[in-house]
């Protein structure tokens, strides 16, 4: 059985919700007692998600979809309010990135990652809000990253996206506000996940380097994260929060000392 109550009778639509911190968010959802389902593109990881979740004594379900198609996408929220009867948490999560010079994207590099990141997450919103807003409230929370705002040799593709979900955030939840349903973004600091691993921090090197970066001096974890989320998420403990960012990166995102007395490890 789920170990605590606080989103009991309510029901959560992860996207990328098949590994890393998709399934830990989900399952810290599900540990919550609140049913859940898990939208991606590959069954196998959607399904094991699924599985834990369950073991929380949660109803739990999966939907095969890319959030690059809105005509699919609407269909599978469209499904999961009508099998669970409720929408009340949606959690854009789903994302695509690499690590690419600025001069050497190419436009399908560039499409890929914003049609994934940007558009699939509007997709997602419209069509869950939709939803939320006939029932009177809900909660939607975007997986961003810190380069959002402050840029990051490399990302632009991805930073480009994710500083446009920042504005479609803090525009939807003031227009959207006075309805009941909030919108908020997390944005994750260096996490052990073997996507973000091969991705981002390939070699002991890159690695090294990256650890460096953060003030708190190691990597966060999907639970870690999952545990921001699950606050965002909870309208009991955060219902006054809307069109805000909770950073959840050790510190990264605030810069590095620059002038420091190397002998007390800085």
């Amino acid at each position: 059985m789920s170990e605590s109550t606080e989103f009991a009778g309510k029901v959560a639509l992860v996207t990328g919700g098949g590994s890393g911190i998709g399934r830990a968010i989900a399952v810290r959802y599900a540990e919550g007692g609140g049913d859940v389902v898990v939208l991606g593109r590959r069954t196998e990881p959607l399904e094991e998600t699924v599985r834990l979740a369950e073991k929380h004594g949660v109803r739990a379900g999966f939907a095969s979809c890319d959030v690059r198609d809105a005509d699919a996408v609407t269909a599978a929220v469209d499904g999961v309010a009508a099998d669970f009867g409720r929408i009340d948490a949606l959690v854009n999560n789903a994302a695509g990135n690499f690590v690419c010079p600025a001069e050497d994207l190419s436009p399908g590099g560039w499409r890929a990652v914003v049609d994934i990141v940007l558009n699939g997450t509007f997709y997602a919103t419209r069509a869950a809000a939709q939803h939320m807003l006939a029932q009177g409230g809900g909660s939607i929370l975007n997986v961003i990253a810190s380069y959002a705002w402050h840029g990051h040799p490399g990302t632009v593709h991805s930073a480009a996206a994710k500083g446009g979900i920042l504005a479609m955030t803090r525009t939807l939840a003031s227009e959207w506000g006075a309805r009941g349903v909030r919108v908020n973004c997390i944005s994750p600091g260096p996490t052990e996940t073997e996507g973000a691993g091969a991705a981002l921090w390939p070699t002991e090197q890159d690695r090294a380097r990256v650890l460096g970066s953060v003030p708190a001096a190691r990597f966060t974890t999907p639970e870690e994260v999952a545990e921001s989320a699950a606050f965002l998420l909870d309208p009991r403990r955060a219902g006054y929060i809307t069109g805000d960012v909770l950073s959840v990166d050790g510190g990264q995102w605030l810069g590095k000392v620059v002038y420091a007395d190397s002998s007390k490890g800085s």
